[in-house]
Order: C-alpha cells, then structure tokens, then sequence
C-alpha cells in the first residue's frame, strides 16, 4: 500500500512539473545580453591662434597730409587701397617680433606740388601676444613717390602703433596708425603724413 501511495506522489509531481514548465514560455531561454552604451563623440579640437609665421592683407587708409615748400603750406587729405606683407616670430613666452612690408595706392592731389601717387614702408614691429589679440609697436623706412616731376620722390621714415585680433583660425583683422616723415623730394618740399589704416589678414 506505501508503495502504491509513493508511486501516485512521484508521478503526480512529475505531472506537475512538466504543466509548470510548459505554461512558462521564457523558460529554457537566455536573457538577452544588456545594449552597449552609445559611444560620446569626441570634443571638437579648440581653435589655434598662432601670430607666428608670414603673413599677406589687403588695407584701407585715411591719410592726412602736411606739405611745406617753395610755394607755401598745404594740407590735403585722402584715402588708399593697399597690400601688406609680415613674417612674425616668437621671442618668449608673450613677446613676438616681426618683418613686414605695404604699399598704398594713394593718388592724393596737392594743388601747389602735383599728385602723391603711393606709399612704401618697410619695417619690423615688436609686440605681445594675448591669446587672440597682438598688441604692438611699428617704425621704419618709408617712401613716398609722386604721380609727376612736380612733387618728385622721397625716402623717410615711420613710427606708429597697431593691433591685431583673430576673426576665425587663419584670418585676422588689424589696424594700425602711423606717423610718415620725408624731407627729400627734387622740389625740397618736406611731407609729414599721418595714415590709419584697417587690414583683413590670412595667416598661413
């Protein structure tokens, strides 16, 4: 009799166990591996502004002229279309130094003395570099040739102050206002001229 009641115990528990198994339809599957995390882009890289290296520009000028000679005292004002050149390096940490040269189309007519046709200058300039803003100093030589023998040319010299601002990674814009003396023209005419100008740069 215990042998029958164990036998209907263990059959009815398999039964069991095969309905239970059955009715699960997860059962006997995997869990399903958990999802990667998407990847982080990475940060775009920070702009470099870097006023080391050459550089070339294209300028426009206010020029105000004084002009003493034989035929008396003029004072004339214009404007002027130029090109620009600079090769600049660094001396420390915030110091930089550099090369340069413009030319400015000026075409300014003096009514005693004839035309002054343009502008040369050739000189070096000495600043510091904060970042994305040169602050400096500029001089050098200068000549000032006229648009006929009445004014004649003249070599001289230029003193002045500029600065010089990143726009995007290889574009700067700058101004600079210098202070031009020439003392040397066929007539013996004597030209002071204060120019200000305002450049559109690309740095390579």
């Amino acid at each position: 009799m215990f042998a029958k009641t164990m036998t209907a115990a263990v059959a009815l528990s398999a039964a069991t166990a095969t309905a239970a198994f059955a009715g699960d339809p997860m059962a006997g599957k995997a869990e399903p591996a958990p999802m990667a995390p998407a990847p982080t882009p990475a940060p775009a890289p920070a702009p470099v502004y870097d006023f080391t290296g050459p550089s070339v520009g294209v300028q426009l000028g206010y020029n105000d002229l004084d002009l003493d000679s034989d035929l008396g005292d003029e004072e004339e004002e214009g404007g002027s279309i130029g090109v620009r050149g600079n090769y600049d390096f660094r001396l420390g940490n915030s110091i930089i130094a550099g090369v340069g040269l413009q030319y400015d189309e000026a075409n300014i007519e003096l009514d005693n003395s004839g035309e002054l046709d343009n502008i040369m200058r050739l000189g070096g300039r000495l600043g510091v570099d904060s970042g994305r803003n040169f602050f400096y100093g500029t001089g050098g030589y200068a000549r000032a040739t006229g648009a006929d023998d009445d004014l004649g040319d003249s070599d001289g010299y230029f003193a002045g102050v500029g600065y010089e601002v990143f726009l995007q990674e290889n574009v700067t814009v700058g101004t600079e206002v210098v202070y031009q003396e020439f003392n040397e023209f066929d007539n013996d005419a004597e030209l002071d001229a204060t120019s200000a100008n305002v450049s559109l740069n690309y740095r390579f």
